[in-house]
């Protein structure tokens, strides 16, 4: 659980503190928005959508971050730079949560850096994401734009261990740099549910290597899962989607995107129990917990 054995470091995002002690620090939520195949989304090369339903999700989302004290991020998927370029015009003006810059490829994404730019929100966008085989003309443009946060995503195809994370990292990190990131959060890259286990460790060694905010999309493991519907009942899909995330908290995780945004409801009251389980745990090494903790908002 708590591990104190080296600093563990905070970024400032836009207005979400990330990092840090687990329990000290609230974990971040991330919801998904105009994913594959999304309710809401009507045209998804134009990025046409229905503005009604996306507020809602967004503004419930903020709801039960205030309620319980977790600090939450946008993840903004586009197919096309347009699509792209007008999620992120909408959310921002909706929304003061960092957003996370999510093109499917990375020709969607490198080619809506210029619009972050004009539009003045380089310090409220992370990349998603750097990967280990990104081009020189992808991070080029990174640097180029100013944008200073980005996931890395610790995937390493020829050793998918625990241990092949941490060398993806190490790997990434000099890449980062050059680009211009020095805010890095890194994702531990489930896949499914073996990999969970790999990057919940991936998490731990992570952590004390560099004590860089580091986190998963936890969710991947259940939206793989394919004996889930058919052995188990779609009233499993919650329940384990909740378990992946808290069980990927437990060991460490500073952020969770925990998938569709319409998830939110299920996931912020489990993590707000767990952090405030390990709140307790950080008071009893000396730390001061906040009181906009969820330890004290929850009850």
């Amino acid at each position: 659980m708590l591990r104190l054995n080296r600093e563990h470091k905070t970024f400032q995002i836009g207005s979400v503190r990330i990092g840090g002690v687990p329990g000290q620090v609230p974990t971040v939520l991330i919801g998904s928005m105009f994913y594959n195949k999304h309710s809401i989304v009507e045209n998804e090369l134009t990025g046409e959508f229905n503005r009604e339903q996306a507020q809602t999700l967004i503004k419930k989302q903020e709801e039960l971050s205030d309620k319980t004290g977790n600090p939450c991020m946008i993840d903004v998927v586009g197919s096309t730079t347009e699509a792209l370029s007008r999620y992120v015009d909408f959310v921002s003006g909706i929304t003061q949560a960092p957003v996370l810059f999510d093109g499917v490829t990375a020709s969607v994404r490198v080619g809506a850096l210029d619009h972050i730019r004009e539009v003045g929100l380089t310090d409220r966008v992370v990349y998603n994401s750097i990967v280990p085989d990104a081009k020189p003309d992808e991070l080029e443009k990174i640097k180029t734009v100013g944008i200073e946060s980005s996931i890395l995503l610790a995937l390493n195809t020829k050793e998918f261990t625990s241990q092949g994370r941490v060398k993806a990292t190490r790997e990434l990190l000099p890449i980062a740099a050059k680009a211009g990131i020095k805010k890095p959060l890194i994702d531990t890259a489930v896949v499914d549910i073996p990999s969970l286990g790999m990057a919940c460790r991936a998490i731990q060694d992570l952590r004390t290597e560099f004590g860089l905010p580091v986190g998963s999309g936890a969710h991947n493991a259940i939206d793989t899962w394919r004996g889930l519907k058919k052995k188990m009942g779609i009233q499993a899909r919650e329940s384990s989607i909740s378990a992946a995330c808290t069980m990927t908290i437990a060991a460490g995780a500073n952020f969770i995107l925990y998938g569709p945004i319409e998830s939110a409801e299920i996931l912020f009251p489990a993590v707000a129990m767990v952090d405030a389980a390990l709140a307790q745990v950080a008071r009893e090494e000396k730390l001061t917990v906040d009181r906009a903790h969820p330890l004290f908002k929850i009850a």
